[in-house]
């Protein structure tokens, strides 16, 4: 979640605007079995949260049910049981983009830095994250946050390795875009308000100021996605067509333009509601019981 203040709405010609629930449904299955670059992986069941412990056979479930059809999955910790996934992406043939979750406690940011090294060395890092919106939230410093980013560089320097927030931050902190090997970007225009039949557009301007900032560094989309129930966020509003538009558009110019997309999200997780209110809960493509909504 990435709202931005002071946003510019940008304009694009209306896509599927034509299209039936039942021909949606048939182009977005279409889409989805053709195989995606990524996909942003939700280990919580029903009643767990962040921070909770999550067990072998859950993620080993959930590995089973997307394997057919991503080549990728991004973690967002290396701790409380979430270090077990990069190891069963690989044993299933998935890439992994791992992260590290940073936050205000010192002692958890030290265990996830050290567990995403751990991770690493043991090969089961394809690119490595440190931190997650850090600065969009404010918990550290970028002086505090460079220095988490040059010890994970320093341990191992063959990973590629990057930061992630919200593609504006990447022009307003040059120093930590120079010290991103990969510039890891998430481009929400759910989250700045913007109108279904606008956000493919909109989603290229953020990419391509992301770009700009990278001067020549490879910028991968590590979230975006479309809620599919829950309250309106300005000109944005969730819905089950809506979804499946955003899902088709989005993975649609992610292959005719060659960019590397991490589609948020794989499962919903109630959980979500706390920081994000009820659409929270619905940003999955499979819901909350595993079965695809779509």
């Amino acid at each position: 979640m990435s709202v931005r203040a002071g946003k510019i709405m940008a304009l694009a010609g209306v896509k599927l605007a034509n299209k039936s629930d039942k021909e949606l449904q048939k182009l977005f299955k279409e889409v989805l079995d053709n195989g995606i670059h990524g996909l942003c992986f939700s280990p919580y069941e029903e009643g767990q949260s962040a921070g909770d412990e999550i067990s072998e056979e859950q993620i080993r479930r959930r590995m089973k049910i997307i394997k057919p059809y991503t080549k990728w999955i991004r973690t967002f910790s290396c701790t409380d049981g979430n270090e077990i996934i990069p190891r069963i992406a690989h044993e299933y043939g998935i890439k992994t983009l791992v992260g590290a979750w940073l936050g205000d406690d010192d002692d958890i940011n030290k265990r996830e830095i050290a567990g995403l090294i751990k991770l690493a060395k043991e090969g089961h890092v394809d690119i490595a994250a440190v931190g997650n919106e850090v600065m969009y939230r404010g918990d550290l410093t970028e002086d505090e946050l460079l220095d988490f980013m040059q010890q994970v560089k320093q341990a191992i320097p063959d990973v590629p390795m990057g930061y992630v927030d919200a593609y504006y931050e990447f022009t307003e902190r040059p120093r930590i875009t120079e010290a991103c090997d990969v510039i890891l970007a998430n481009c929400y225009p759910f989250w700045e308000g913007c109108p279904l039949e606008y956000s493919l557009l909109y989603m290229k301007e953020m990419f391509t100021q992301a770009t700009t900032a990278a001067n020549g560094k490879k910028v991968i989309v590590t979230e975006s996605g479309w809620p599919n129930q829950g309250t309106n966020f300005e000109g944005s509003f969730p819905s089950y067509e809506n979804a499946m538009k955003y899902f088709i558009n989005a993975q649609q110019w992610s292959k005719e333009d060659n960019i590397d997309m991490f589609y948020f999200s794989s499962f919903d997780e109630s959980w979500k509601v706390g920081t994000e209110g009820d659409v929270g809960a619905y940003w999955g493509l499979w819901d909350k019981n595993e079965k695809l909504k779509y």
